[in-house]
Protein backbone atom coordinates (compact mmCIF):
# COMPACT_ATOMS: atom_id res chain seq x y z
CA UNK A 1 0.00 0.00 0.00
CA UNK A 2 1.17 3.37 -1.11
CA UNK A 3 1.47 6.72 0.89
CA UNK A 4 -0.95 9.23 -0.25
CA UNK A 5 2.63 11.75 0.05
CA UNK A 6 4.96 9.73 -1.80
CA UNK A 7 3.27 10.05 -4.59
CA UNK A 8 1.98 13.56 -4.56
CA UNK A 9 5.35 14.96 -3.91
CA UNK A 10 6.84 12.92 -6.62
CA UNK A 11 4.16 14.99 -8.61
CA UNK A 12 4.68 18.20 -7.33
CA UNK A 13 8.55 17.97 -8.15
CA UNK A 14 7.41 16.77 -11.55
CA UNK A 15 5.41 19.82 -11.94
CA UNK A 16 1.95 18.69 -11.11
CA UNK A 17 0.50 21.35 -8.18
CA UNK A 18 -3.52 21.53 -9.11
CA UNK A 19 -6.06 19.17 -8.05
CA UNK A 20 -9.70 19.59 -9.16
CA UNK A 21 -11.80 16.54 -7.93
CA UNK A 22 -14.89 14.81 -7.02
CA UNK A 23 -14.06 12.02 -3.80
CA UNK A 24 -14.34 8.84 -3.87
CA UNK A 25 -13.48 6.31 -0.41
CA UNK A 26 -10.92 4.97 -2.70
CA UNK A 27 -9.56 8.70 -3.30
CA UNK A 28 -9.90 9.50 0.17
CA UNK A 29 -6.44 9.42 1.73
CA UNK A 30 -5.46 11.43 -1.55
CA UNK A 31 -7.62 14.18 -1.48
CA UNK A 32 -7.42 14.66 2.23
CA UNK A 33 -3.22 15.02 1.90
CA UNK A 34 -3.43 17.67 -0.79
CA UNK A 35 -6.14 19.57 1.17
CA UNK A 36 -4.04 19.53 4.07
CA UNK A 37 -0.71 21.18 2.22
CA UNK A 38 -1.07 24.53 1.55
CA UNK A 39 1.49 24.37 -1.70
CA UNK A 40 -1.18 22.64 -2.99
CA UNK A 41 -4.59 23.69 -4.94
CA UNK A 42 -7.53 21.92 -4.49
CA UNK A 43 -11.15 22.55 -6.06
CA UNK A 44 -13.52 20.07 -4.59
CA UNK A 45 -16.06 20.29 -8.29
CA UNK A 46 -19.38 19.77 -8.47
CA UNK A 47 -19.09 16.95 -11.14
CA UNK A 48 -16.59 15.06 -12.33
CA UNK A 49 -16.64 17.01 -16.07
CA UNK A 50 -16.22 20.30 -14.02
CA UNK A 51 -13.13 18.98 -12.61
CA UNK A 52 -11.91 17.88 -15.72
CA UNK A 53 -12.41 21.38 -16.62
CA UNK A 54 -10.70 22.43 -14.04
CA UNK A 55 -7.68 20.60 -14.99
CA UNK A 56 -7.81 22.18 -18.56
CA UNK A 57 -7.93 25.47 -17.38
CA UNK A 58 -4.88 24.81 -15.58
CA UNK A 59 -3.28 23.48 -18.86
CA UNK A 60 -4.24 26.33 -20.88
CA UNK A 61 -2.23 28.71 -17.98
CA UNK A 62 0.77 26.35 -18.64
CA UNK A 63 0.25 24.55 -15.82
CA UNK A 64 -0.29 20.93 -14.89
CA UNK A 65 -3.49 19.68 -13.81
CA UNK A 66 -4.92 16.61 -12.23
CA UNK A 67 -8.38 15.47 -11.93
CA UNK A 68 -9.42 12.61 -9.87
CA UNK A 69 -12.86 10.85 -9.57
CA UNK A 70 -14.63 7.71 -9.34
CA UNK A 71 -14.91 5.43 -12.03
CA UNK A 72 -19.07 5.75 -11.85
CA UNK A 73 -18.46 9.34 -12.57
CA UNK A 74 -16.53 9.10 -16.18
CA UNK A 75 -19.98 9.24 -17.82
CA UNK A 76 -20.34 12.80 -16.15
CA UNK A 77 -16.49 13.66 -17.92
CA UNK A 78 -17.04 12.34 -20.99
CA UNK A 79 -18.17 15.76 -22.74
CA UNK A 80 -15.05 17.70 -21.54
CA UNK A 81 -12.71 15.13 -22.43
CA UNK A 82 -13.41 14.07 -25.60
CA UNK A 83 -14.50 17.88 -27.28
CA UNK A 84 -12.58 20.06 -24.68
CA UNK A 85 -8.97 18.43 -23.71
CA UNK A 86 -8.97 15.69 -26.88
CA UNK A 87 -9.99 18.84 -28.93
CA UNK A 88 -8.25 21.54 -28.08
CA UNK A 89 -5.30 18.90 -26.82
CA UNK A 90 -4.86 20.29 -23.38
CA UNK A 91 -2.72 17.55 -21.12
CA UNK A 92 -4.01 16.49 -17.45
CA UNK A 93 -3.43 13.76 -15.36
CA UNK A 94 -6.91 11.60 -14.65
CA UNK A 95 -6.95 9.52 -11.84
CA UNK A 96 -10.05 7.44 -11.65
CA UNK A 97 -10.62 4.90 -9.17
CA UNK A 98 -12.07 1.24 -9.91
CA UNK A 99 -15.20 0.23 -8.31
CA UNK A 100 -16.87 -3.20 -9.41
CA UNK A 101 -13.36 -3.87 -10.52
CA UNK A 102 -14.35 -7.63 -11.44
CA UNK A 103 -13.83 -10.13 -8.45
CA UNK A 104 -14.18 -7.55 -6.09
CA UNK A 105 -17.46 -7.65 -3.98
CA UNK A 106 -18.83 -4.01 -4.23
CA UNK A 107 -21.87 -2.50 -4.58
CA UNK A 108 -24.56 -3.32 -7.89
CA UNK A 109 -24.33 0.49 -9.13
CA UNK A 110 -20.76 -0.25 -9.74
CA UNK A 111 -20.96 -3.62 -11.48
CA UNK A 112 -21.41 -2.70 -15.04
CA UNK A 113 -18.68 0.48 -14.93
CA UNK A 114 -16.01 -1.79 -13.00
CA UNK A 115 -16.07 -4.05 -15.97
CA UNK A 116 -15.88 -1.03 -19.05
CA UNK A 117 -13.81 1.20 -17.57
CA UNK A 118 -10.47 -0.15 -19.59
CA UNK A 119 -13.33 -0.14 -22.55
CA UNK A 120 -14.22 3.71 -21.93
CA UNK A 121 -11.05 5.19 -21.56
CA UNK A 122 -9.51 3.42 -24.86
CA UNK A 123 -12.70 4.44 -26.35
CA UNK A 124 -12.25 8.31 -25.58
CA UNK A 125 -8.55 7.11 -26.74
CA UNK A 126 -7.12 7.91 -23.22
CA UNK A 127 -3.97 5.61 -22.37
CA UNK A 128 -4.51 4.35 -19.07
CA UNK A 129 -1.77 2.62 -16.73
CA UNK A 130 -2.43 0.79 -13.36
CA UNK A 131 -1.69 3.40 -10.61
CA UNK A 132 1.74 2.95 -8.73
CA UNK A 133 1.96 0.36 -6.18
CA UNK A 134 5.04 1.33 -4.76
CA UNK A 135 7.50 3.90 -4.62
CA UNK A 136 9.66 2.48 -7.24
CA UNK A 137 6.65 2.43 -9.53
CA UNK A 138 5.82 6.24 -9.24
CA UNK A 139 8.63 7.86 -11.20
CA UNK A 140 8.19 5.28 -14.19
CA UNK A 141 4.58 5.70 -14.22
CA UNK A 142 4.99 9.89 -13.96
CA UNK A 143 7.61 9.84 -17.16
CA UNK A 144 5.24 7.70 -18.99
CA UNK A 145 2.21 10.39 -18.18
CA UNK A 146 4.58 13.43 -19.36
CA UNK A 147 5.96 11.54 -22.07
CA UNK A 148 2.32 11.34 -23.69
CA UNK A 149 1.64 14.88 -22.77
CA UNK A 150 4.82 15.74 -24.40
CA UNK A 151 4.01 13.74 -27.53
CA UNK A 152 0.19 14.26 -27.93
CA UNK A 153 -1.05 16.45 -25.22
CA UNK A 154 -4.14 14.90 -24.56
CA UNK A 155 -5.26 13.14 -20.82
CA UNK A 156 -3.62 10.03 -19.66
CA UNK A 157 -5.18 8.35 -16.83
CA UNK A 158 -4.03 6.18 -13.83
CA UNK A 159 -6.59 3.63 -12.78
CA UNK A 160 -6.55 3.21 -8.91
CA UNK A 161 -7.79 -0.24 -7.72
CA UNK A 162 -9.21 -0.34 -3.72
CA UNK A 163 -6.63 -0.05 -1.17
CA UNK A 164 -4.28 1.39 -3.30
CA UNK A 165 -3.48 4.37 -1.23
CA UNK A 166 -2.64 4.14 3.00
CA UNK A 167 -5.23 6.21 5.26
CA UNK A 168 -4.57 10.21 5.36
CA UNK A 169 -6.44 12.36 7.82
CA UNK A 170 -8.25 15.48 7.26
CA UNK A 171 -6.20 17.79 8.79
CA UNK A 172 -7.33 21.64 7.85
CA UNK A 173 -10.46 23.08 6.83
CA UNK A 174 -11.55 21.82 2.88
CA UNK A 175 -12.63 25.43 1.63
CA UNK A 176 -10.40 28.69 0.94
CA UNK A 177 -13.13 30.55 2.23
CA UNK A 178 -16.70 30.49 3.89
CA UNK A 179 -19.67 32.40 2.29
CA UNK A 180 -20.42 35.30 3.76
CA UNK A 181 -23.66 37.44 3.53
CA UNK A 182 -24.36 37.58 0.02
CA UNK A 183 -24.16 40.84 -1.62
CA UNK A 184 -27.20 42.62 -3.12
CA UNK A 185 -27.05 42.31 -7.14
CA UNK A 186 -26.68 45.96 -8.50
CA UNK A 187 -29.64 46.38 -11.39
CA UNK A 188 -29.05 48.03 -14.49
CA UNK A 189 -32.90 49.05 -16.13
CA UNK A 190 -33.41 49.45 -19.86
CA UNK A 191 -35.26 52.37 -19.65
CA UNK A 192 -37.82 51.42 -22.29
CA UNK A 193 -35.04 50.19 -24.98
CA UNK A 194 -35.28 47.25 -26.69
CA UNK A 195 -32.81 44.65 -25.10
CA UNK A 196 -29.46 44.69 -27.06
CA UNK A 197 -27.80 41.84 -29.84
CA UNK A 198 -25.39 39.79 -28.37
CA UNK A 199 -23.14 41.70 -30.91
CA UNK A 200 -23.45 44.47 -29.02
CA UNK A 201 -22.54 42.82 -25.55
CA UNK A 202 -19.13 41.25 -27.67
CA UNK A 203 -18.16 45.18 -28.79
CA UNK A 204 -18.60 46.21 -25.15
CA UNK A 205 -16.19 43.37 -24.23
CA UNK A 206 -13.64 43.72 -26.69
CA UNK A 207 -13.74 47.93 -26.30
CA UNK A 208 -12.86 47.37 -22.29
CA UNK A 209 -10.61 44.21 -22.47
CA UNK A 210 -6.83 44.46 -22.88
CA UNK A 211 -5.64 42.27 -24.86
CA UNK A 212 -2.42 42.41 -23.32
CA UNK A 213 -3.57 41.14 -19.65
CA UNK A 214 -7.07 39.38 -20.27
CA UNK A 215 -8.39 36.34 -21.69
CA UNK A 216 -11.52 35.99 -23.19
CA UNK A 217 -13.33 32.54 -23.07
CA UNK A 218 -16.31 32.50 -25.15
CA UNK A 219 -18.89 29.75 -24.66
CA UNK A 220 -19.80 27.41 -27.21
CA UNK A 221 -22.18 27.86 -29.75
CA UNK A 222 -23.26 30.96 -31.48
CA UNK A 223 -21.14 33.44 -28.52
CA UNK A 224 -17.36 32.14 -29.82
CA UNK A 225 -18.87 32.44 -33.32
CA UNK A 226 -19.74 35.98 -32.83
CA UNK A 227 -16.87 36.79 -31.29
CA UNK A 228 -14.50 35.25 -33.73
CA UNK A 229 -16.76 37.56 -36.65
CA UNK A 230 -16.47 40.58 -34.76
CA UNK A 231 -12.62 40.63 -34.05
CA UNK A 232 -10.65 37.61 -34.03
CA UNK A 233 -7.28 37.98 -31.33
CA UNK A 234 -4.57 36.33 -29.93
CA UNK A 235 -6.51 36.63 -26.41
CA UNK A 236 -9.45 34.62 -26.78
CA UNK A 237 -11.05 31.23 -27.25
CA UNK A 238 -13.73 29.63 -28.40
CA UNK A 239 -15.18 26.85 -26.99
CA UNK A 240 -16.54 24.02 -29.10
CA UNK A 241 -18.46 21.63 -27.22
CA UNK A 242 -18.23 20.82 -23.72
CA UNK A 243 -21.05 22.43 -23.50
CA UNK A 244 -21.48 24.61 -19.93
CA UNK A 245 -17.67 23.80 -18.76
CA UNK A 246 -16.72 27.53 -19.58
CA UNK A 247 -16.77 29.06 -16.35
CA UNK A 248 -14.77 25.61 -14.87
CA UNK A 249 -12.05 26.55 -17.65
CA UNK A 250 -11.76 29.96 -16.92
CA UNK A 251 -11.60 28.95 -13.73
CA UNK A 252 -8.77 26.70 -14.35
CA UNK A 253 -6.99 29.33 -16.18
CA UNK A 254 -7.69 31.84 -13.49
CA UNK A 255 -6.00 29.75 -10.57
CA UNK A 256 -2.85 28.83 -12.80
CA UNK A 257 -2.64 32.62 -13.73
CA UNK A 258 -3.34 35.38 -10.89
CA UNK A 259 -1.96 37.81 -12.93
CA UNK A 260 -4.28 37.59 -15.81
CA UNK A 261 -7.59 39.04 -15.92
CA UNK A 262 -9.61 36.02 -17.22
CA UNK A 263 -13.83 36.83 -19.11
CA UNK A 264 -15.85 34.25 -19.39
CA UNK A 265 -18.75 35.35 -21.97
CA UNK A 266 -21.62 32.19 -20.53
CA UNK A 267 -25.06 31.66 -22.72
CA UNK A 268 -27.93 30.88 -20.84
CA UNK A 269 -28.69 27.45 -22.05
CA UNK A 270 -24.70 26.62 -20.93
CA UNK A 271 -24.96 27.60 -17.48
CA UNK A 272 -28.34 26.05 -16.85
CA UNK A 273 -26.85 22.91 -17.84
CA UNK A 274 -23.97 23.63 -15.23
CA UNK A 275 -25.40 25.47 -12.20
CA UNK A 276 -23.37 23.91 -10.45
CA UNK A 277 -20.62 25.99 -11.80
CA UNK A 278 -21.72 28.88 -9.61
CA UNK A 279 -21.12 27.21 -6.52
CA UNK A 280 -17.64 26.14 -7.41
CA UNK A 281 -16.57 29.68 -8.68
CA UNK A 282 -17.97 32.00 -5.78
CA UNK A 283 -15.77 29.81 -3.53
CA UNK A 284 -13.00 29.38 -5.62
CA UNK A 285 -12.56 31.91 -8.04
CA UNK A 286 -10.64 34.90 -7.23
CA UNK A 287 -11.42 38.63 -8.54
CA UNK A 288 -9.31 38.35 -11.13
CA UNK A 289 -12.35 36.21 -12.88
CA UNK A 290 -15.45 37.85 -14.48
CA UNK A 291 -18.17 35.98 -15.33
CA UNK A 292 -20.63 37.27 -17.86
CA UNK A 293 -24.24 35.29 -18.98
CA UNK A 294 -25.65 36.93 -21.98
CA UNK A 295 -29.14 35.37 -21.65
CA UNK A 296 -31.00 35.73 -24.27
CA UNK A 297 -34.08 32.80 -23.19
CA UNK A 298 -33.57 30.20 -26.22
CA UNK A 299 -31.46 27.71 -27.46
CA UNK A 300 -29.95 29.82 -30.46
CA UNK A 301 -28.05 27.72 -32.60
CA UNK A 302 -30.31 24.60 -32.60
CA UNK A 303 -33.55 26.48 -34.02
CA UNK A 304 -34.77 29.35 -31.19
CA UNK A 305 -35.87 26.57 -28.19
CA UNK A 306 -36.76 28.03 -25.04
CA UNK A 307 -34.20 27.58 -22.23
CA UNK A 308 -36.24 27.88 -18.78
CA UNK A 309 -33.81 31.42 -17.60
CA UNK A 310 -37.10 33.69 -17.59
CA UNK A 311 -37.72 31.56 -13.98
CA UNK A 312 -33.93 31.68 -12.96
CA UNK A 313 -32.35 34.77 -11.26
CA UNK A 314 -29.03 33.99 -12.20
CA UNK A 315 -27.54 36.92 -10.26
CA UNK A 316 -29.19 36.10 -7.20
CA UNK A 317 -27.97 32.46 -7.18
CA UNK A 318 -24.31 33.59 -8.44
CA UNK A 319 -24.57 36.05 -5.17
CA UNK A 320 -25.99 33.18 -2.84
CA UNK A 321 -23.14 31.14 -4.19
CA UNK A 322 -20.10 33.80 -3.02
CA UNK A 323 -19.33 36.03 -5.95
CA UNK A 324 -17.92 39.38 -4.30
CA UNK A 325 -20.12 41.38 -7.14
CA UNK A 326 -23.17 40.82 -9.27
CA UNK A 327 -24.81 42.94 -11.24
CA UNK A 328 -28.17 42.73 -13.58
CA UNK A 329 -30.20 43.94 -16.27
CA UNK A 330 -30.58 44.46 -20.05
CA UNK A 331 -29.10 47.81 -19.94
CA UNK A 332 -25.47 46.79 -21.65
CA UNK A 333 -23.91 49.19 -19.66
CA UNK A 334 -23.30 46.96 -16.99
CA UNK A 335 -20.72 45.39 -18.84
CA UNK A 336 -18.34 48.59 -18.31
CA UNK A 337 -19.40 48.35 -14.27
CA UNK A 338 -18.62 44.98 -14.32
CA UNK A 339 -14.89 44.54 -15.88
CA UNK A 340 -14.16 48.11 -14.45
CA UNK A 341 -11.11 47.49 -11.70
CA UNK A 342 -12.88 47.19 -7.81
CA UNK A 343 -11.13 47.12 -4.80
CA UNK A 344 -11.77 45.29 -1.62
CA UNK A 345 -13.70 42.47 -3.16
CA UNK A 346 -12.73 38.82 -2.63
CA UNK A 347 -14.27 36.84 -5.04
CA UNK A 348 -14.96 36.45 -8.80
CA UNK A 349 -17.67 38.91 -10.25
CA UNK A 350 -21.29 38.31 -12.23
CA UNK A 351 -23.03 39.87 -14.50
CA UNK A 352 -26.25 38.61 -16.25
CA UNK A 353 -27.31 41.03 -19.42
CA UNK A 354 -30.53 40.25 -21.16
CA UNK A 355 -30.36 40.11 -24.83
CA UNK A 356 -32.40 39.69 -27.84
CA UNK A 357 -32.71 36.45 -29.40
CA UNK A 358 -31.14 35.90 -32.94
CA UNK A 359 -27.84 36.04 -35.04
CA UNK A 360 -26.22 37.53 -38.06
CA UNK A 361 -27.07 35.89 -41.29
CA UNK A 362 -24.08 33.90 -42.70
CA UNK A 363 -22.18 33.99 -39.33
CA UNK A 364 -18.75 32.39 -39.99
CA UNK A 365 -17.26 29.50 -37.96
CA UNK A 366 -13.89 30.01 -36.83
CA UNK A 367 -11.24 29.13 -39.64
CA UNK A 368 -8.38 28.47 -37.19
CA UNK A 369 -8.60 25.15 -35.76
CA UNK A 370 -9.01 24.57 -31.94
CA UNK A 371 -5.39 23.03 -31.04
CA UNK A 372 -4.43 26.22 -32.85
CA UNK A 373 -6.39 28.70 -30.79
CA UNK A 374 -5.05 27.54 -27.53
CA UNK A 375 -1.56 27.52 -28.73
CA UNK A 376 -2.22 30.93 -30.10
CA UNK A 377 -3.23 32.03 -26.53
CA UNK A 378 -0.92 30.09 -24.84
CA UNK A 379 1.85 31.64 -26.55
CA UNK A 380 0.13 35.10 -26.00
CA UNK A 381 -0.03 34.99 -22.40
CA UNK A 382 3.79 33.36 -22.46
CA UNK A 383 2.64 30.03 -20.90
CA UNK A 384 4.70 27.22 -21.89
CA UNK A 385 3.43 23.13 -20.42
CA UNK A 386 6.20 22.19 -17.93
CA UNK A 387 6.40 18.65 -18.21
Amino acid sequence: MLGAGAFIEAARAAGFGHYAGVPCSYLTPFINYVINDDGLCYVSATNEGDAVAVAAGVALGGGAGVAMMQNSGLGNAVSPLTSLAWVFRLPLLLITTRRGAPGVPDEPQHELMGRITDELLDVMQIPRAAFPASEAAIEPALRAARNWFARERRPYAFVMQKGAVSPCALTRGALPREAGVPVTPVEFETNGKSPPSRADALRQVLERTDPANTVVIATTGYTGRELYALSDRPNHLYMVGSMGCAPSLGLGLALARPDLRVVVVDGDGALLMRMGNLGTLGTYGAPNLIHLLLDNGVHDSTGGQATVSPNVDFAGVAAACGYGYACRGGDPALIGELLQERKGISGPRFGHLKIRPGTPENLPRPKIAPPEVARRLMAHIGAEFRL
